[in-house]
């Protein structure tokens, strides 16, 4: 069976958005097997009969908003797609116009379309850069930059569509761990 990570948006966020891990792991387990929770920030990997990171992600939305009440946009890869986001994010890096300081990745739920995608990237200020390639969006913020005061990560939802962002250490991480 296909193995697939999912990246869960918005979960444990205050008080209305509880999904501890324990439950998380529950429900994916009703979903998938060889289920595995990664940290408090809905990082779950999860073999399923499944044939389409499409599928996996609707099932799984259907069962989070059936046990939460609420729903929780996931983003789903199959494992080999989470590699090439990381081998993808040290080549973006190294042809950055300046020297990164913090690297994130934003999973977005579809590609975005042409038009899309030139709004977004004509917004790219000093200091920023995104590369985005196909549903993955590479945010790079200059050494010295705050990622939270950048423009651009507040723009990618905005311009790209439906998101889930994660910092490049724990993306590489899951890789690492369940690669």
């Amino acid at each position: 069976m296909p193995a697939y990570v999912a990246f869960l948006r918005a979960i444990n966020l205050g008080a209305k958005r509880k999904f501890p891990k324990a439950d998380l792991q529950r429900v994916a387990e009703s979903v998938g097997t060889g289920v595995q929770v990664h940290l408090n920030t809905g990082n779950v990997l999860l073999t399923s009969r499944q044939r389409s990171s499409a599928a996996v992600a609707r099932t799984l939305e259907e069962a989070f908003v059936a046990d939460r009440g609420f729903e929780v946009p996931t983003i789903v890869l199959a494992l080999p797609e989470l590699g090439r986001v990381v081998a993808d994010a040290e080549e973006v890096a190294g042809q950055a116009p300046f020297a990164v300081g913090a690297h994130y990745v934003s999973f977005l739920k579809e590609e975005p379309s042409a038009e899309a995608l030139a709004a977004f990237t004509a917004r790219e200020a000093k200091g920023e850069s995104a590369v985005v390639r196909g549903a993955t969006v590479h945010l790079l913020v200059a050494e010295g930059g705050a990622y939270h005061s950048a423009k651009l990560p507040g723009r990618v939802e905005k311009d790209l569509g439906a998101a889930t962002n994660r910092n490049l250490t724990v993306v590489a991480e899951l890789a690492r761990r369940w690669g």
